[in-house]
């Protein structure tokens, strides 16, 4: 069963002089990602390359390593260790010594491995995706309502009539949730089962 993180952890090493510093963070949203990249990366350091998962979304970077020896093996090692819904960011500082692109994978895979093996990690509940559209006025009360069933935003859109939704809830809150948003919006808010597509 997939799992995530507790909450932040942390693994540092050096090789060949190069400085690796990895953390790694639990996730519900591409933006809380993005937002943890940000304020973790060191503007100092050589690279601060990275990978997240969050259901079939996923995404990296090699932030100027040469292609594919560093956002991938970040990647690979969250999918190995059967992580989900997790952030992982590994900030290196150039020791002078080059370690190949082979040297490099091993490098970043290895240092993401090792950070999620040592972290405490939760259990994943299985959730169902699902999409609902709402008032603007509606959507703080949504997003309650849904923390509170332990579901997840995974996508939010604003259009000209309002926000549409894309969420994850466990089967059996699904029944709770709508009825929920039935008595905030007077039956207007509807949940429609999503067909999940990769965001690649």
């Amino acid at each position: 069963m997939p799992s995530t993180l507790t909450g932040l952890c942390e693994y540092r090493e050096e090789i060949r002089k190069s400085r690796f510093i990895t953390l790694a963070a639990p996730i519900t949203s591409a933006q809380q990602a993005q937002d943890f990249i940000e304020q973790h990366s060191d503007l100092n350091a050589t690279h601060n390359c990275w990978a997240w998962k969050l259901g079939a979304q996923y995404r990296s970077s090699d932030d100027g390593e040469p292609g594919g020896t560093a956002g991938r093996p970040i990647l690979s090692a969250i999918e190995a260790q059967d992580c989900d819904q997790v952030v992982v960011l590994v900030i290196r500082w150039y020791g002078g010594i080059q370690l190949g692109t082979g040297g490099l994978a091993r490098a970043y895979g290895g240092g993401a491995n090792k950070c999620l093996q040592g972290a405490e990690k939760l259990p994943l509940i299985s959730r169902v995706p699902l999409q609902c559209t709402c008032h603007f006025s509606e959507l703080a009360l949504v997003k309650l309502r849904l923390t509170e069933l332990d579901g997840l935003l995974t996508q939010e859109t604003f259009t000209a009539n309002g926000v549409d939704l894309q969420l994850e809830l466990g089967e059996e809150h699904i029944p709770a949730l709508q009825q929920q948003l039935a008595g905030i919006s007077r039956g207007r808010i509807l949940l429609h089962r999503d067909t999940p597509h990769s965001d690649a």
